[in-house]
């Protein structure tokens, strides 16, 4: 089977949730972007390869188990993968499934197969509230990152996005001469440049992830960037630099600078329409009442407390609720099924900071009627 690396979006993480035949191997660890530290990463992913494979032979024929690790071994191999990690990495693969998330974050090691994928680590990022992305451009180059409250990363852009104007524009790149009109000339082609980012982006960045866009471009192309985007993600406000001219500790300050507003905004509404629905007995944080109310998808929107864990089993037909021990493997957290369940019911999760959480049980729910 061809590796596939699938960037991180609700749909790739809906994928995950159909139905694929068991068992699933689920594989998660950090990872590093620089040598020499980077150097460590496949001897661990090596061996947690092995604690896959230990659990497939305890159920499985060693064929089967050969079978269904073959592509992570494929991976293992694969040295240029290796040379082009980020902070962390999760592998998921079936007999007919297998998928490769590069993580912008660090996760923790682990190794489970079983009836369904592991992906809450993966829930977990793509329900933070902080998440924005930053175009980089230039006359000649872009560059893209992506980054929340805490950092900011540069990220590869999909195929299909031209990352020069060159890439963008090839044979009908206009030649400079020298001559009187080479200003209108380089213009046209500025212009023809940015509508091919523009349009790039959007289809394969912005429109998948959701996220808000920040342009950081020097000020004179701010203008002519607004003016042919179609691109609806694209944030008025943007950083009028060179973005090569800064290191990246400092672009993420600027770009948080502007993010940071609006989700303190859309996080005061949230409180505010979470306490006028509990008012009018249309929310709860009782977990046990938003469990049932997620069950029969009344759910609408569901604040949970980042890092907060309730030990317990929820049965995702009913709604009821079994508090337990975190130590025993058949208990799962709380929090972290009702979220899922509250997704796959199209429903919104939104993971805040524990000071800004309404309430002390870790969650609040907004139900639809």
């Amino acid at each position: 089977m061809t590796q596939q690396i699938t960037m991180l979006t609700k749909e790739s993480l809906a994928k995950l949730a159909e139905t694929y035949q068991p068992p699933l191997l689920s594989l998660y660890q950090p990872t590093h972007r620089k040598h020499p530290e980077n150097r460590q990463d496949q001897i661990l992913f090596g061996n947690l390869i092995k604690a896959l494979a230990s659990s497939l032979q305890q159920q499985y024929s060693d064929s089967d188990t050969m079978m269904l690790l073959e592509p992570f071994n494929t991976l293992a191999n694969d040295h240029d993968f290796w040379s082009h990690t980020l902070e962390g990495m999760a592998v998921l693969g079936g007999s007919n499934i297998f998928q490769v998330f590069k993580i912008q974050r660090s996760v923790s090691e682990l190794a489970v197969v079983g009836d369904s994928f592991y992906t809450k680590p993966l829930r977990r990022i793509l329900q933070s509230d902080t998440r924005y992305q930053v175009l980089g451009l230039s006359l000649s180059k872009i560059k893209l990152f992506e980054g929340d409250r805490n950092a900011l990363y540069e990220i590869d852009p999909a195929p299909g996005v031209p990352l020069t104007i060159t890439e963008a524009l090839g044979d009908k790149l206009i030649p400079q001469h020298g001559h009187s009109g080479e200003n209108d000339e380089v213009d046209n082609d500025a212009e023809r440049f940015f509508r091919a980012v523009d349009q790039a982006v959007l289809e394969h960045h912005s429109r998948p992830s959701g996220l808000p866009l920040i342009l950081a471009a020097l000020s004179e192309h701010h203008h002519l960037f607004h003016k042919v985007s179609h691109n609806p993600f694209l944030m008025q406000e943007g950083l009028s630099i060179n973005p090569d001219a800064l290191p990246i500790d400092e672009l993420w300050e600027r770009a948080w600078q502007i993010v940071e507003p609006q989700y303190q905004a859309r996080l005061a509404t949230l409180v505010e329409d979470f306490a006028l629905a509990e008012s009018k007995q249309l929310g709860s944080d009782d977990v046990s009442q938003v469990a049932q109310a997620a069950a029969t998808g009344r759910v609408a929107s569901l604040l949970l407390e980042s890092n907060r864990q309730i030990a317990g089993r929820l049965n995702r037909e009913t709604g009821q609720i079994t508090v337990g021990d975190l130590g025993d493997p058949q208990v799962d957290d709380l929090l972290d099924d009702i979220g899922e369940l509250v997704v796959k019911m199209s429903g919104e999760v939104i993971v805040i900071q524990p000071e800004q959480m309404p309430g002390q049980t870790g969650l609040a729910g907004i139900y639809r009627y």
